[in-house]
């Protein structure tokens, strides 16, 4: 082939990613045993590694979740956070999050605990509601982070928490987007 017709070849490969810009995808979905699936995956450029200590550590999740953080990462440990700078983790407006497991810069389940920011019915239902963070290398130094959270219960309740997560969980995932503009 020619120089110059392998230029234009790459050429038309090679312009509709000029520009795009990383993104939250969307993939929820229904399973076939009926029970709703809530999942977002983006795209960093950064290592498995270094993703993990985004999630793990009191300094990567300060950099992109909460300005209060304070995290025991063990199997039965937790992460707490207040988005209230002048509060602590130890305070009632905090958000704790249960560590289920974890496989070590692959994957980390969380426990979510409903606050009373939600509706009384979906707390007192609430036994099962899980986000599975899943970090996949994808090569050339980038990382694929799937979050999705399982364990919904039904009702207009349960309705309402999960539009609630659907909304906040993509805001968040944009956030961490933010890190490498």
């Amino acid at each position: 082939m020619k120089p110059v017709k392998l230029l234009i070849l790459f050429s038309l490969f090679s312009i509709p990613f000029v520009g795009v810009q990383a993104q939250v995808t969307n993939s929820s979905y229904v399973t076939k045993f009926g029970e709703k699936t809530l999942q977002f995956s983006i795209e960093v450029p950064i290592s498995k590694a270094e993703v993990w200590k985004l999630f793990t550590t009191d300094k990567g999740l300060e950099k992109w979740i909460a300005p209060v953080v304070k995290t025991n990462i063990k199997i039965g440990g937790w992460i707490r956070t207040n988005y209230d700078k002048t509060k602590t983790t130890e305070d009632s407006t905090a958000i704790q999050l249960d560590i289920i497991n974890y496989l070590e810069n692959e994957m980390l389940t969380l426990k979510v605990n409903l606050n009373n920011n939600f509706p009384i019915e979906a707390r007192s239902e609430d036994k099962n509601l899980q986000e599975i963070i899943q970090c996949v290398d994808i090569g050339n130094g980038k990382t694929k982070i799937i979050s999705t959270m399982v364990g919904w219960g039904q009702g207009s309740h349960w309705d309402k928490t999960y539009t609630f997560f659907e909304k906040g969980n993509e805001w968040t995932y944009k956030e961490i987007l933010k890190l490498f503009k």
